[in-house]
């Protein structure tokens, strides 16, 4: 049956989660996207547009206007590369920060959800095999 197989209950969790996520960010007027692309630019400020799209498993069309729609909601400011004046490098702006800092906690409490009943050994168990599994097909996808 389909709802034994794992690609199949990874699927479900996955959806379940990516609703529970943008309905916990709707009080802070972001979308899950727009919230990868934040904590995106958070871990590594001054990334380009397309460096955020390969971090963020989205075309570079797709994380432009991501990234527009938050600049122009100025969560995101942009600079010019120092010694490549055609990059553009993407850093949070205060308010861009305040934003994360309170969606952070948002999309913190989805995920307590998700994992309550799983002991804290379960937890850490369940992030190696998603992690390994990950791995797997990366290598797999590989030239």
């Amino acid at each position: 049956m389909v709802d034994e197989q794992i690609g199949y209950q990874l699927k479900r969790t996955q959806h379940a989660l990516r609703l529970a996520t943008d309905a916990a960010l709707r009080d802070v007027e972001l979308t899950t996207p727009q919230y990868a692309a934040l904590c995106a630019i958070e871990a590594a400020p001054g990334q380009s547009s397309a460096g955020l799209a390969r971090w963020a498993f989205v075309t570079p069309q797709t994380m432009n206007q991501i990234v527009h729609g938050l600049v122009k909601s100025a969560l995101v400011e942009r600079q010019e590369h120092p010694e490549h004046g055609r990059i553009i490098q993407l850093y949070l702006s205060e308010q861009g920060q305040q934003v994360l800092q309170a969606a952070h906690q948002r999309v913190a409490a989805v995920e307590a959800r998700m994992l309550n009943g799983l002991s804290s050994s379960d937890q850490q168990q369940l992030l190696q095999w998603l992690q390994q599994c990950g791995a797997a097909l990366e290598a797999d996808a590989s030239p």
